[in-house]
């Protein structure tokens, strides 16, 4: 075999690895935090209350107890299932596009300073698009899953029940609402990757081979955090699009959203469940790196042992 092929077989072969590695986290860390993901929701899709026979959420501790009273565990972990089914390809894809395009614009090349910074960021906003497009039908189901209870205008059974519902009434524009405001939270990644890049030079002892544990996680959750704050706002818009699903439709787009929810709420309105979002996704986000970096240098220990 050629030296070309056989670049180009641990090439694929890292790619497989990045993937099962990614889809595995993200699955594990959907699982431990489902119940502040559906809070989260909650919260964000809480417009001004006209109508009080709809439940009023308040913070994330009485949130979660009142799912808990009207709705018990089941209600904590609606949207579980459209959850794992997204983040096995949004991770899977996300992870390999992003090696891809790190690797095309020329980051492995051996080039550092600004070059790699900016490469970097170019590299997690394709991939986060790459992502985002492929996945979205997804997570408009989840985004309904954890809105539904007894007083919405519509109950879906399972996964497939809510694709044949959606598609029935909708269209299949149906499964692309908020998709504006996901593609604008490109940026979230554009913050993330990057920093999580430079803290990991910035950590890594010159004597080590690889980050230890506990810098991956100080330097996820850092990056993680910034990011969060930075791009919150598109979250509140995209669950409020998403969740649309009879006309006459209340928001037209993403500007007209910003400009309704901020004339009758007000501009905390695009924060709104933003410390629920926080306590979920940055031990989320630490939980999903950590895990992808050990299980990546397990299966190179196991393909260098294995060679």
């Amino acid at each position: 075999m050629t030296t070309k092929k056989v670049g180009i077989l641990a090439n694929e072969t890292d790619k497989i690895k990045h993937s099962i590695a990614g889809a595995v986290a993200g699955c594990v860390s959907s699982i431990v935090t489902c119940p502040l993901d559906v809070v989260k929701t909650r919260l964000q899709n809480q417009g001004k209350i006209v109508d009080y026979r709809v439940p009023i959420y308040q913070g994330t501790g009485g949130t979660l107890k009142r799912i808990w009273v009207e709705e018990g565990i089941r209600g904590l972990y609606r949207g579980l299932g459209p959850t794992l089914y997204g983040y096995l390809p949004t991770w899977a894809i996300y992870f390999s596009a992003y090696d891809y395009f790190k690797a095309a614009l020329g980051a492995e090349s051996g080039q550092t300073g600004h070059h790699q910074w900016v490469v970097h960021i170019f590299a997690a906003m394709g991939a986060g698009a790459t992502s985002t497009i492929v996945t979205n039908p997804l997570w408009v189901i989840k985004t309904r899953f954890m809105t539904q209870n007894e007083t919405t205008s519509y109950m879906y059974k399972n996964t497939y029940h809510a694709f044949k519902t959606i598609y029935k009434t909708e269209g299949f524009r149906g499964f692309y609402k908020g998709l504006g405001p996901s593609l604008m939270g490109v940026s979230h990644v554009a913050v993330q990757f990057p920093l999580y890049e430079k803290l990991k030079v910035w950590l890594k002892h010159p004597e080590q081979d690889h980050l230890s544990n506990t810098s991956i996680l100080f330097a996820s959750s850092v990056s993680k955090m910034a990011a969060s704050v930075a791009t919150y706002p598109h979250e509140v818009v995209r669950t409020r699009l998403q969740n649309q699903t009879a006309k006459p439709f209340k928001y037209n787009g993403v500007l007209h959203s910003v400009k309704v929810i901020k004339h009758e709420e007000g501009w905390l309105a695009f924060y709104k469940g933003m410390s629920t979002n926080l306590l979920r996704t940055v031990p989320a986000s630490a939980l999903t790196i950590l895990t992808y970096e050990i299980l990546v240098r397990r299966l190179n220990a196991s393909a260098d042992k294995g060679g």
